[in-house]
């Protein structure tokens, strides 16, 4: 992991760091520009690595699986709430990171972060395990996002969910679909809220924070990019958020950034966007972050900072809004 060498991080951080130069070598594929190989790699680097940096999930969780009809076949969803409880209740659908082409419910960061989020919040946590680029290029993935948004304010009581209090959220690349589905939704599906984390809101590097990564970042970033989109491009103009022309409409939205992230600038000019469009909008920046570290719950305070203040954020929006019971 290149980073410029002035950065004073926390030890939790530089012990994550040196833990990914470690297994790094056992793992060729993680520089393979074959999709499939990379995603298998990168999901084995981040297994390993949760072990030791992310906070188990914790008890009084319950946890179940779900499928729902797709457009390209079934879809699985993975719920979380509190244990004992039942609907209907306030409902997010989640859509992990992983660059577009990788990640999964079933990556352990995700099981971990999703079942605490959902214990600490209140908020019942529906996981989608959505269409990864290049096999489903955009808009597979948002596609996938609106079928599983449909179910859940459709489905009611059969999925235990409140229909008048359901929203939307995601990580990084899953930032990027979640705003997508929402530009693409805005005046058919009411949604209580958007919270966007370490998000990737424009389909290009920008900013202050993009051009201090260096060259081969922007390479890489471009490269998964690419797979997004597919050969062709875009098919509209909703797979890049920062670029559309109009945000007026969304619901309102908790947007967080690292400090140190490549593509803090990008979130925060998303969020300057939707404040001049009139959205509620809140804005964190989480200090000492990198775009990888808000989940090192296990050995960085400045995770469980973020998290906590994630949780507390869901319980405020989603528990104020009016229920439809």
């Amino acid at each position: 992991m290149s980073l410029p060498a002035e950065l004073a991080l926390d030890p939790g951080i530089l012990g994550w760091i040196a833990r990914i130069e470690e297994i790094s070598p056992g793992l060729p594929g993680l520089k393979s520009r074959d999709p499939l190989l990379r995603r298998a790699a990168e999901r084995r680097l981040s297994d390993l690595l949760a072990v030791d940096a992310v906070l188990p999930v914790p008890d009084g969780v319950d946890r179940e699986d779900l499928v729902i009809p797709g457009p390209r076949g079934p879809i699985r969803m993975r719920r979380y709430r509190r244990g004992g409880e039942t609907g209907p209740l306030p409902s997010q659908l989640w859509l992990h990171g992983g660059g577009f082409f990788g990640g999964s419910v079933d990556e352990q960061i995700n099981e971990r972060l999703c079942a605490r989020r959902a214990l600490d919040s209140g908020v019942q946590i529906f996981s989608l395990e959505y269409g990864l680029a290049p096999e489903h290029p955009y808009p597979a993935a948002s596609d996938d996002a609106v079928r599983a948004l449909e179910a859940l304010i459709g489905g009611g009581a059969r999925l235990g969910v409140d229909p008048a209090r359901v929203g939307i959220g995601g990580n990084s690349a899953g930032a990027a679909i979640a705003a997508s589905t929402v530009l693409r939704l805005r005046g058919s599906l009411p949604l209580v809220h958007i919270a966007l984390e370490v998000p990737a809101l424009a389909l290009r590097p920008m900013g202050h924070a993009a051009e201090q990564a260096g060259e081969p970042w922007r390479e890489e970033f471009a490269w998964v990019a690419g797979l997004y989109v597919g050969p062709d491009g875009p098919v509209d103009g909703d797979a890049s958020p920062l670029d559309a022309d109009d945000l007026s409409g969304f619901p309102p939205t908790l947007i967080f950034v690292g400090e140190h992230d490549p593509l803090r600038d990008g979130g925060i000019a998303f969020a300057a966007r939707l404040t001049e469009a009139g959205v509620e909008t809140e804005l964190v920046v989480g200090p000492g972050h990198l775009h990888g570290t808000p989940g090192l719950t296990a050995v960085f305070p400045g995770a469980r900072a973020w998290q906590a203040q994630h949780a507390q954020e869901l319980t405020r929006a989603y528990r104020s809004a009016p229920s439809a019971a």
